[in-house]
């Protein structure tokens, strides 16, 4: 098998050397042949580190069969949807993977189509989640006689306000505050 390493420190300052040694020691072990290394130094909590977008090209392209790495809170910190996420991803380009620390996310063993399973069910289980708080949180908000949405665009209808009250010598903090709208809107209808 075509295997490639993903390996992630918070830091510059951290090494990758421990997570790379193990790894490629358990690739012997199984037979892979490891032909590149993703390694990045900087935060799991968003996805556009450079390495890990390279990783998903290149399985995208079937550049390699497995991807193996060391834990995976290595592998992202974005959060459990996004991270399913991504396994997902990888399994619909065809590419395994599988955690070093933790057998059990596996997707190369007997229990493939079971993981996989399970983790799409948890993935849709956290969506639903997420859909359920932003509602209650919308509700909450709008309940408290707050407008929700985007905010509505001025065309124009203070305009002849704020001539007015400039006139009076209003600064546009003023005019902004009595009107209710924002400073930049002031000056966008008094230019």
């Amino acid at each position: 098998m075509r295997a490639r390493v993903y390996a992630r420190v918070s830091t510059e300052r951290q090494e990758t050397m421990n997570q790379l040694a193990q790894l490629r020691q358990f690739a012997v072990t199984q037979g892979w042949n490891i032909d590149y290394e993703y390694l990045d130094y900087e935060t799991g909590s968003k996805a556009d580190r450079v390495q890990f977008q390279q990783m998903l090209t290149d399985a995208s392209q079937r550049k390699f069969d497995v991807l193996l790495f060391w834990s995976l809170d290595r592998l992202s910190r974005e959060g459990a949807l996004e991270t399913l996420q991504h396994l997902q991803r990888l399994t619909s380009y065809g590419v395994a993977w599988r955690s070093f620390t933790e057998p059990y996310f596996d997707s190369c063993g007997i229990f493939k189509d079971a993981i996989v399973a399970i983790i799409a069910t948890l993935a849709k289980q956290e969506r639903i989640r997420i859909s359920e708080r932003t509602r209650a949180g919308l509700a909450r908000v709008k309940a408290s006689g707050r407008a929700l949405g985007r905010p509505r665009r001025l065309n124009g209808e203070y305009r002849a306000q704020i001539a007015a009250m400039k006139a009076r010598r209003f600064s546009g903090r003023e005019i902004a505050r009595q009107l209710g709208i924002s400073e930049g809107s002031v000056r966008r209808l008094s230019a």
